[in-house]
């Protein structure tokens, strides 16, 4: 039997189950009541792992949830086809294939080797978590011209390796290999 939540508890970045759904916390807020007999409430930014829908919904602080039968099975990424984004799982070294209905907008960041958690929900695979950053070379950037700071303007365009398209400072050239933050796309340095 699965641990129960109270709302109450929950955190920034929890696993929890909501209407026979897995969901994880994106940010959380607790309103104390002034008057005497109010309820405590508890406000919470909510993404469905599945549908990959956010929600906001406001619980009462002692109601309680299941925690979600979720596993995260570390694997690496390997290629892609047609239909298939393939890993391989780093403990039993079988090939994962998944769809591009799990891995959705994620492929811009995948690269051979990285390595990720594959969220299984009751056995099926339901997302990818990502580390913080992942490193990508720069294919494309305008180059950067001297004048460009004096307007404020002191990134440009660059498209990655994956075909993502983020801004970066004037002085990354092409061929070179940057970090990018994972959960914002953004640049978080040279790698």
């Amino acid at each position: 039997m699965a641990a129960l939540i109270e709302a109450i508890e929950i955190k920034r970045k929890t696993f929890f189950e909501y209407q026979d759904a897995p969901y994880q916390c994106l940010d959380v807020e607790v309103s104390t009541p002034t008057a005497r007999g109010g309820q405590t409430l508890v406000r919470v930014k909510m993404r469905n792992l599945i549908t990959r829908a956010v929600f906001d919904r406001t619980f009462k602080a002692g109601e309680k949830f299941r925690e979600p039968d979720l596993e995260m099975v570390p694997a690496s990424y390997l290629y892609s086809d047609s239909n298939w984004h393939n890993f391989m799982d780093q403990e039993t070294f079988e090939t994962l294939s998944l769809g591009p209905d799990v891995v959705g907008e994620d492929e811009q960041l995948l690269v051979e080797n990285t390595l990720v958690q594959i969220e299984k929900f009751n056995g099926s695979p339901i997302g990818l978590q990502f580390p913080p950053h992942v490193e990508l070379v720069v294919t494309h950037t305008e180059p950067g011209s001297r004048g460009d700071t004096a307007s404020g303007n002191v990134t440009k365009l660059a498209t990655l390796e994956t075909g993502l398209q983020i801004r970066v400072p004037l002085f990354i050239k092409e061929g070179e290999k940057v970090k990018v933050h994972t959960e914002t796309r953004e640049f978080a340095g040279r790698a």
